[in-house]
């Protein structure tokens, strides 16, 4: 039998049977982080125990939106619970992609529990230099 003292974990899981698992109208929230790495835009989602194929991703406008669900691992009728703590449901996260993003090119990786988007930055918000043309000389005006 396992035993636990942090009381914070407890409450977490007393919110949670309150709550209950996510559903599709009600997804639960997803851990990430979000930087950017040269000329890509990462975000990276912490997803672990879901498989690859219970992964949506979708990008509708500036709108990228991330689902995913833990399902139950089938057990045998011998097994008895004894302690159960990761949420299973649905999970879900939008985030508005600003327009300097390249949202044509998106790039998914899943690996280690881990779903990691590559999101290119557009050419067209990328610095660049601007030459100054150098004018024939001063031209006077007379009136």
């Amino acid at each position: 039998m396992l035993m636990r003292t942090d009381p914070f974990r407890e409450l977490d899981r007393l919110a949670q049977q309150l709550m209950g698992p996510g559903t599709w109208s009600r997804p639960s929230a997803m851990a990430m982080d979000a930087y950017r790495e040269g000329d890509e835009y990462v975000v990276a989602f912490d997803l672990p125990g879901v498989t690859a194929d219970a992964i949506d991703i979708d990008v509708e406008r500036n709108m990228l939106t991330v689902k995913a669900e833990r399902r139950p691992v089938a057990k045998s009728d011998d097994v008895q619970m004894e302690l159960s703590e990761r949420p299973l449901g649905v999970f879900s996260r939008q985030i508005v992609l600003a327009d300097t993003l390249d949202t044509e090119h998106i790039k998914a990786d899943y690996d280690a529990g881990v779903l990691t988007l590559r999101i290119p930055i557009a050419e067209r918000a990328k610095p660049r230099k601007i030459s100054i043309g150098v004018g024939s000389g001063r031209q006077e005006i007379s009136g």
